[in-house]
């Protein structure tokens, strides 16, 4: 079972940045892709960004492409999602997840799997 735990959440101003990150046990937990999510109050939950580990391939949403940025750490087991322009749309609890890497491209909430607790941003 993997396990994901994300953190760097907080609360900013609009415009500012907050770096989220998304530590796995182990790096063959997430070699494969690692999608990063959202879900407002009364929303569902959206794909934000993924990333395919192994070529770095990486996928955005339209609406943050620009302002966020995937990446991964060379001991390979934590993902991190920079956020930079935050606007007050991007308030949300930001979760991580896994998911097979041809699934990757689609951040469909509904191929991924091993959700995190998630960590709240809060945009002002």
């Amino acid at each position: 079972h993997v396990q994901l735990v994300e953190s760097g959440g907080g609360s900013v101003q609009a415009g500012g940045s907050l770096r989220l990150s998304c530590k796995a046990s182990s790096h063959t937990d997430i070699s494969d892709c690692v999608g990063w999510f959202r879900q407002a109050p009364g929303k569902e939950r959206e794909g934000v960004a993924s990333i395919v580990p192994g070529p770095g391939f990486t996928y955005y949403v339209d609406s943050v492409k620009g302002r966020f940025g995937i990446s991964l750490d060379e001991a390979g087991n934590t993902v991190y999602l920079q956020m930079n322009s935050l606007k007050p749309e991007d308030t949300a609890m930001y979760y991580c997840a896994t998911a097979t890497s041809l699934a990757c491209y689609s951040l469909s909430r509904e191929r991924f799997s091993d959700w995190g607790q998630g960590t709240q941003v809060t945009v002002s």
